[in-house]
């Protein structure tokens, strides 16, 4: 019965023999211009993201990987088994979708080019580099070993592989070899031998010998097929010869191919004799689909409504596919569309929703967003690469999370608790008698006419006007070394501040010499000190520093501070006293001299000079003077606002003392140690879950890293405040596990500093893991063993006590000389048990944590470090002080940015105890080692009844929360929807898609057609090889409208089209035979930057940079433009030297500092390393020379030879004649620059170009813009 309707259907339509020529198709493809690099490599470097480990385990294992015969499937099914082995599914497919991409082939290629620039000797398929040089002999490698030391140490890439058990003393080798061949792994293994023994720092680069002579084929990007306004002719009728185009574009096998509701995949596969009538019937339905006669007004005025609905009437597994096809070919479905009906509800839960998204989120009806856990993705500025890095760490910290037995939505309201560490300020007391305060607002008369009530902040002002009162709410300290040549800067500032009437309190702290026998007629330092302490004691403090002032005024700018400035004006100021009585050996006027060095030391503030302002030190960078006044300026403002809030509130009355308020904040801490407040933090993982323990030495040494720090914390045993260790009913946020030898002074010292902090805070758990600084035997282990016994044997309380016995200095000195334990043994130790435990001949705990000290923490023997919930703190210095105040600082950061918020999400969840105090740690690990990133954003609930597409995730699995926002007929939406599409098939996800359509649209509102270049994986062909890379491909197009080709690329992409016989610009394809084929090639990868000179802020404008290698240091240049200081360099993979350009660029600057390189800031030469497809943007200062303070960059500079930018382009017009020809030819060559686009304004260019040669006789040079030019113009 249906065969007889096909047929009658086939029949109908041949009789109408509305048969035209075959349909025509556009595809379009991208390549590199470097050469295919091999998955293995690229698989290589995928893991090295998760971790050095998992990379030199997979080199270890890819030797069983063997080249199959049969193709490239089962080659690529080997290699993905070995990587997958420590990988989970959801990070198998990541890879899958990282391998089609190709997205490490830029990172194998980076490599590449590092080992050109090398160069590589001659007929050798891998080499060694020693410290500069180079051999393929393995035997040859001992003598370049030895003389090594003499030689530079090889600069070291933040991608490099070094193996992970090496000597940092050792000299470097580095391998350039092919992970994958013979040879490779017969020089890997002797050199790992070399590297175990401490010979050797091994070191691991790419280098491929033999490259492809294919070209890597790319994805992730777009291409756009828009219909050209026909208002003048653009398009060129010379006929198109010869197009040899593979005519097999057309997609015969996708398995549903619908055209006008005819499912022409499944008539293939169930009439399969029918095979051309049915080709013939699908060419006509498409025909007359894609007529596209224009639409009326009210027709287009419901079409964003209109397509919605149609998406929303598809079941939910197929309504991104219907999304995808209706926004990415909207021109031909318009139409089609015009006929839906949209039902009320829809309408009216559309424009519900949109008052939240416009409130909540910003958006207005059209416009979309696309959220992962939170997380905007902004569609503009983030390509898929860097998508791709927000779904790996995504996925690193939910598997963590499903890992510690946390899931579903608590997994997910644990994931959005925003625990970041604030970069809040803190700040140290300043209520010390160290300071010397110059003026005092609250009593000095020379602040009488101010009012004195808080209420007056309250008080209606200007903006930006500072309120004069007197109270002492901004106290500004200088601790300053006198010596020191910026001190009289600095000093002028406060001068500044106390002569202009500026509502500051002003305090000094002079760090000196404070050795006894050092006195003021030698140090200049101890000068000043005892003239200031002496004017203070004569007259008054403020008195005093206007002597100082004047002393400091004697100084010349740039010269340091010395003995006879300070005896000058002593002897000018008072004549009558001896200077030797004030600044001699017998001086009374050492006051502060001992407290103020006392107090810069217990506050941690860094290095000198340090301005605390309300206790909170300053950035160095905001220490120049020029900024200092302005900063200050900005701190009276921001603060001043945040005590009217507090006068407003009631918490700040007149009768308080207002430094007494300020130090009472919570951001006060007693020390601030800079290690503890870095930004540059270091987290242990403690996800694994095992259950294997440190006291099996034997098996502990065989896990890796993440299980051997799971077996350490099993093995944990807690001191806690009161209460026994079984029955405690306290969740404590914060964890401390006490790394040292606590056989040694230094270790235990630190430990009785953790447990002295504890008694004071019921949140801590402290911990401890031995770290010997020789191999454990019975005699240097006693403390650490009676330790462990105590922990081990008894209850909470008792082995606390006896610990804290056990970290005395008189006691472990009394147990090295031989007395008994029990002797120290404290009351209800049960110490039949702990005689036990501690006699025992086993040591296998030691012999762990050692181990584990040295693999996992890398601290050396003996060293020390303090883990504050699984984050690393050290290796501490020898003689470093890490005391009370800086455990007090610790706790306090953890329970302000996370301890308190994991902890009641925990507590929620309803585990035990210790359990619960247990995975706190573990959580604030996992969460806090994330990379810091934005805000995750709440988005309350919308309607989504009606109008959401929802796909709900697998059950028991981890999912993704995916939010999407889109209006159908916009280009998000075109790119928005294969991009689901493909996530669908990477990640488990909770998608909903809410529509936000515009209404009352005039126009048509999508122009053009789409393609979004992207696949989850590799494809192969049928017989088992690669296919070829991933193309656009635009099929059954209509044939009557002129179309422009566009591609849409990451910002960072400079693509050239490079192979095609049409023009591009005007495709018409009704003059097409078949198919139109364009092929780009990514020309370059730019690399971005802004420039700034430190001195005037402003960019130095006409400044040139130069890009190029050691061996070849110009490739190429560009300059700095007085719009943000913006400069643009054309780039490749590799790693490169940025330069000032020779000439007057580096007479004139030097580069002061750099950021987002990746060479050390301090050093010389700016290496940037470009090994990805993402956008790379640099931040580089320069500084006048200075001498050269008043020369002008773009003024001639009668130092100017042929050099610069402007001389460089002269060069190239004139053609690069001598000096003196220039001068009388300089006129006579005529520059003519134009811009083509399209194949007619190219002929007409060849006309012109031909006339103007015939019609001239002098030399002409034509500029032309590369990049618009068609492959057959080039």
């Amino acid at each position: 019965y249906k065969m007889g309707i096909l047929i009658a259907v086939l029949g109908i339509w041949f009789s109408s023999s509305l048969v035209r020529g075959d349909s025509k198709a556009v595809t379009t493809s991208l390549t590199t211009k470097w050469s295919s690099t091999p998955l293995l490599l690229e698989i290589s470097e995928f893991l090295s993201e998760e971790g050095q480990e998992k990379f030199w385990n997979f080199v270890e294992a890819s030797q069983n990987i063997k080249a199959s015969e049969q193709g490239g499937n089962d080659y690529y099914h080997e290699m993905l088994k070995v990587a997958c082995q420590s990988l989970s599914p959801l990070q198998q497919n990541l890879l899958k979708f990282s391998l089609s991409l190709r997205s490490y082939s830029a990172t194998v290629q980076a490599f590449q080019q590092i080992a050109a620039d090398e160069p590589p000797p001659k007929d050798c398929t891998l080499f060694f580099a020693v410290h500069g040089e180079k051999t393929c002999e393995f035997d040859s490698l001992g003598n370049l070993l030895q003389a090594a030391s003499e030689r530079l140490k090889p600069f070291l890439f933040k991608g490099d592989h070094k193996y992970p058990v090496s000597n940092p003393e050792s000299p470097v080798v580095i391998l350039y070899a092919e992970i994958g061949s013979e040879e490779f792994y017969r020089y890997h293994r002797r050199l790992v031998l070399k590297a175990e023994a401490g010979e050797i720092t091994y070191v691991l680069r790419h280098y491929i010998a033999n490259p492809s002579e294919e070209k890597v084929c790319l994805s992730g990007y777009g291409v756009e097929l828009a219909i050209k306004s026909t208002e003048y002719k653009a398009k060129d009728d010379t006929q198109v010869k010869g197009t040899d185009v593979n005519a097999t574009v057309i997609d015969e096998n996708d398995p549903i191919d619908e055209v006008q509701g005819f499912l022409f995949g499944k008539l293939r596969h169930l009439y399969p004799d029918l095979t051309e009538e049915l080709k013939e019937l699908r060419k006509h339905l498409v025909e007359s689909t894609n007529e596209m006669a224009p639409l009326k007004v009210w027709q287009l005025q419901d079409l964003s409504f209109q397509t919605a609905a149609r998406i929303l009437t598809a079941p939910p597994v197929d309504a991104l596919m219907v999304m995808k096809d209706l926004s990415q070919n909207f021109p031909t479905k318009a139409r089609a569309i015009t006929k839906t009906v949209v039902p009320s509800e829809l309408r009216a839960e559309i424009e519900e929703n949109q008052k939240y998204f416009k409130g909540t989120l910003g958006l207005q009806p059209g416009d979309s967003a696309l959220f992962i856990n939170g997380l905007l993705i902004d569609l503009d500025t983030q390509d898929i690469f860097s998508l791709i890095d927000v779904l790996r760490n995504e996925a690193r910290v939910m598997e963590g999370l499903h890992s510690l037995g946390i899931e579903g939505l608590s997994l997910h309201n644990v994931l959005k608790l925003n625990i970041q560490p604030s970069d809040s300020d803190y700040a140290v007391d300043i209520r010390s008698s160290a300071i010397s305060w110059i003026n005092n607002l609250e009593v000095d008369s020379r602040y009488n006419s101010w009012p004195s009530n808080v209420q007056e902040l309250l008080r209606p002002t200007f903006p930006g006007v500072i309120r004069q009162i007197r109270k002492n709410f901004h106290n500004f300290v200088l601790i300053v070394d006198p010596a020191h040549e910026t001190t009289a800067e600095l000093l002028n500032v406060a001068e500044m501040f106390f002569s202009n009437h500026i509502p500051l309190r002003i305090g000094l702290v002079f760090v000196v010499n404070d050795l006894e026998d050092v006195d003021g007629l030698e140090d200049a330092g101890v000068a000043l000190l005892r003239a200031y302490n002496y004017v203070a004691q004569e007259m008054d403090n403020n008195y005093a520093f206007q002597t100082v002032m004047s002393i400091y005024n004697k100084v010349k700018t740039g010269d340091q501070l010395k003995v006879e400035h300070v005896v000058t004006v002593l002897e000018k100021q008072y004549p009558y006293v001896e200077v030797s009585s004030i600044l001699g050996i017998d001086s009374a006027y050492d006051q502060n001299r001992k407290a103020a060095r006392g107090y810069y030391e217990q506050m941690g503030v860094g290095p000198l000079p340090v301005v605390l302002f309300n206790g909170m030190p300053f950035q160095k960078d905001q220490l120049d003077p020029d900024d200092l006044e302005t900063v200050t300026m900005h701190k009276i403002l921001e603060t001043t606002g945040i005590f009217q809030r507090a006068v407003y509130l009631g918490e700040l009355s007149n009768d308080q003392d207002v430094v007494e308020y300020i130090m009472n904040q919570p951001n006060v801490v007693p020390r601030i140690n800079s290690r503890i407040l870095t930004s540059d933090r270091e987290y242990l993982d403690l996800t694994g879950m095992n259950n294997f323990y440190v006291d099996d030495f034997a098996r502990f040494t065989t896990l890796d890293s993440r299980d051997k720090t799971a077996a350490v914390a099993n093995s944990m045993t807690y001191l806690t405040k009161k209460g026994n260790i079984c029955n405690d009913s306290f969740v404590r946020p914060v964890t401390f596990w006490i790394v040292g030898d606590f056989d040694k002074p230094s270790g235990r010292q630190l430990l009785y500093d953790a447990i002295k902090h504890q008694k004071s805070s019921n949140n801590v758990r402290i911990s401890m893991i031995n770290n010997p600084s020789e191999d454990p035997n019975s005699q240097n282990t006693l403390v650490a063993k009676a330790i462990w016994a105590a922990l081990q044997t008894q209850t909470s309380n008792n082995a606390k006590n006896f610990i804290t016995k056990m970290a005395k200095e008189e006691i472990a000195k009394a147990l090295e000389a031989g007395a008994d334990i029990l002797e120290f043994a404290v009351g209800g130790m049960d110490i039949s048990i702990f005689k036990e435990a501690f006699e025992s001949p086993k040591v296998d705990f030691i012999l762990s944590h050692a181990v584990y000290c040295r693999d996992v923490l890398k601290l050396k023997k003996g060293q020390r470090a303090v883990i504050s919930n699984g984050r690393i703190i050290g290796p501490l210095e020898d003689g470093e002080m890490f005391n009370q105040d800086d455990f007090h600082l610790l706790e306090n950061i953890i329970l302000k940015t996370s301890g308190q918020k994991i902890k009641s999400q925990i507590q929620q969840l309803g585990f035990e105890e210790d359990l619960a105090s247990d995975l706190v740690m573990k959580v604030d690990a996992l969460l806090s080692a994330q990379p810091k990133g934005e805000a995750r954003i709440e988005y309350h609930f919308f309607e989504e009844r009606y109008s959401a597409v929802k796909l709900r995730p697998k059950e028991g699995e981890t999912y993704f929360d995916v939010v999407a926002i889109v209006d159908p007929v916009t280009r998000d939406a075109q790119r928005l929807a294969p991009l689901l599409l493909v996530l669908n098939q990477l990640i488990n996800m909770n998608l909903r898609v809410f529509m936000n359509c515009q209404s009352k649209l005039s126009d048509l509102p999508l122009k053009s057609f789409y393609r979004y270049v992207l696949e989850p994986e590799i494809s192969f062909t049928a017989d088992n090889n690669f296919a070829p890379g991933p193309i656009a491909k635009f099929l059954d197009m209509p044939q009557s409208p002129l179309f422009t080709l566009n591609l849409n690329t990451p910002e960072s992409w400079m693509v050239e089209s490079v192979r095609t016989p049409y023009d591009l610009d005007n495709i018409y394809l009704e003059e097409v035979d078949n198919v139109v084929a364009a092929e780009y090639e990514l020309e370059y990868l730019l690399l971005e930057g802004h420039c700034y000179d430190i001195t005037t802020g402003q960019p130095p404008r006409g400044l040139q940079f130069t890009l190029g290698t050691s061996t070849n240091p110009v490739i190429v240049d560009t300059i700095v433009m007085a719009n943000l200081g913006y400069f643009q360099l054309k780039a490749n993979p590799g790693a490169w030297t940025l330069r000032l350009r020779k000439g007057r660029s580096e007479d004139i600057y030097r580069i002061y500092s750099h950021d987002g390189t990746d060479s050390p800031p301090e050093a010389g030469e700016v290496i940037v390393v470009l090994n990805n497809f993402k956008s790379k943007i640099i931040k580089v200062k320069v500084q006048k020379k200075l001498d050269m303070m008043n020369e002008d960059l773009l003024s001639d500079g009668t130092s100017e030879n042929e050099s610069g930018f402007w001389e460089s382009l002269k060069w190239g017009f004139t053609g690069g004649q001598k000096n003196e020809d220039v001068k009388q030819d300089k006129d006579d060559v005529l520059n003519i620059f134009s811009v083509a686009s399209g194949h007619l304004y190219e002929r007409f260019l060849r006309i012109m170009m031909l006339s103007v040669l015939k019609h001239t006789k002098t030399p002409l040079k034509f500029w032309f813009l590369k990049n618009y030019l068609s492959p057959t113009f080039k």
